[in-house]
């Protein structure tokens, strides 16, 4: 009786011993099921989605989480949402932003929405970042945003009894960096879908134009009036951007070289990745440095304000003649259109969690 005793304890030892010797087991994550609106199935080729990073329920949660996150920044003052509001589209309502001690930039803060259709997958007004887990890299170091370095960063979050099994349960692991911070921002950001504008209605046969709008769009699409859809898309288009680079005649001399300064080709000098022209009411002030506070600006600068230089796009014809020479009525009937791009209710309903 003894020896049996004996051997069951040492059995239940042996056992509890091997059990703790197993790794633990993680559930893998759930997969994200973006969803796509049915103008852009209709319309538009399948998102960019990268193998190494694909959406899931647990990265989507954590990304959106470190979207708030001011420890990103070295003195715990601004987050990503800081320069990309939901309440503006995710834009900043300033020419240029602030980063910590008030800093100023030199860029307007682009937008963020319908950014898994970016087909080429560059990023930032002059496509020095390729990919979204790329563009997330630098507004963490550079010195006129968040100032912080990614060891400091790590080290914060991983302080933060939170995170760990947040980044567990999004990657398998709790091994917080560079690397894994920006995959999960990514996967948030291309949850950003905006599709519900008047106009999408109306390309979904459940809305209508008023006759303003629609004088507006025809001016839009016609090559001899506001030829505005080489760039900027049509309604087999719904992005509203060709995420493409051009000098749109801002200047004749570059202060800011965009492209230019990312090839280092002199005929990229001027050249700008076309913003989408979703949510303009919502998006203001305008061009890579936020220099025109109105849509009523922005058209006034295609109509009679285009600069001559070396590398403005072959688009803009009427470069001599200073712009498409609009009259007050096209102008009025353009701007009407340009509206009824804008969702009211993107990203309102988009807050902190934590």
């Amino acid at each position: 009786m003894v020896r049996t005793v004996f051997l069951l304890v040492m059995c239940s030892m042996v056992w509890t011993a091997c059990k703790k010797d197993q790794p633990e087991t993680i559930t893998p994550p759930a997969p994200y099921v973006l969803n796509i609106p049915p103008l852009f199935k209709e319309k538009l080729i399948p998102p960019v989605i990268p193998i190494d990073n694909p959406l899931t329920e647990e990265g989507v949660t954590l990304g959106k989480r470190l979207f708030f996150e001011k420890k990103l920044s070295v003195d715990g003052t601004i987050s990503c949402a800081s320069c990309h509001l939901p309440r503006q589209a995710f834009s900043d309502i300033r020419a240029v932003s602030l980063g910590v001690q008030k800093k100023e930039g030199s860029r307007n803060a682009m937008p963020l929405f319908n950014l898994a259709w970016n087909y080429d997958d560059r990023f930032d007004w002059d496509g020095k970042s390729l990919g979204l887990e790329a563009q997330a890299l630098e507004p963490v170091t550079h010195p006129l945003e968040m100032q912080n370095n990614w060891s400091v960063v790590a080290q914060s979050l991983r302080a933060n009894p939170d995170y760990p099994p947040m980044f567990t349960a999004a990657f398998g692991t709790p091994v917080i960096d560079s690397a894994s911070v920006t995959k999960a921002l990514a996967q948030f950001e291309r949850t950003l879908i905006s599709a519900n504008a008047p106009f999408d209605r109306y390309l979904m046969g459940v809305g209508n134009l008023t006759p303003a709008q629609q004088r507006g769009f025809e001016l839009f699409m016609a090559e001899d009036k506001g030829d505005c859809f080489h760039c900027h898309g049509s309604e087999n288009n719904p992005l509203w951007t060709d995420n493409a680079f051009h000098n749109n005649g801002l200047d004749s001399v570059f202060v800011d070289l965009g492209l230019g300064g990312v090839t280092g080709d002199p005929a990229d000098n001027g050249k700008f990745r076309t913003p989408s022209l979703r949510n303009l009411t919502r998006t203001a002030p305008y061009m890579h440095d936020g220099r025109f506070q109105t849509l009523e600006a922005v058209i006034d600068h295609y109509s009679e304000g285009l600069r001559p230089s070396p590398t403005i796009d072959p688009l803009m014809k009427k470069v001599q003649q200073g712009g498409v020479r609009l009259t007050d009525q096209e102008k009025a009937d353009l701007l009407a259109f340009l509206r009824s791009l804008t969702e009211n209710q993107f990203g309102r309903d988009i807050t902190p969690t934590n």
